[in-house]
């Protein structure tokens, strides 16, 4: 099994810069994933000085897809594309600045064949900025660069 620190974010989206919303995988396992990622001024989501709320969403949704193909790719398997199925008690209670770092936690509430439900939590330091709870459909499509 691959370490985290061996695996590239290529390796494990399907998204390409500048569509990229996560720097690293930080931890994961079968139920927790943790990944980082630091705002900047030439990210495709900020707008006056600050991620939108369509940033912190797809922070969200690719976290998701980090922890799938990791645990994929730890199996043996590939990387498949997902998409986002829903999106419940999404509440953010600020947009986050230039040169902030987010740590974003998504923990596993239920898998059923090929949709994933999870609770994700966004942080900046001790202080939470971000809780929502996200439906991700697998599709059988393979991610390829």
């Amino acid at each position: 099994m691959k370490k985290i620190e061996e695996i590239t974010l290529n390796e494990l989206l399907p998204q390409r810069p500048p569509f990229v919303m996560i720097d690293r995988l930080v931890s994961c396992d079968e139920v927790f994933a943790v990944t980082e990622l630091t705002i900047r001024e030439d990210n495709i989501f900020v707008e006056d000085e600050r991620l939108t709320s369509s940033g912190l969403v797809e922070n969200i949704a690719q976290s998701c897809a980090a922890r799938i193909g990791y645990i994929n790719l730890c199996k043996g398997g590939t990387v498949k594309i997902g998409v986002i199925g829903a999106i419940s008690n999404l509440n953010i209670l600020r947009t986050p600045k230039v040169g902030e770092r987010l740590v974003t936690t998504i923990e596993l509430i239920s898998e059923v064949m090929l949709m994933t439900l999870v609770e994700a939590v966004v942080r900046i330091g001790d202080e939470e900025i971000v809780r929502a709870s996200m439906k991700i459909a697998l599709t059988d499509k393979e991610s390829k660069d």
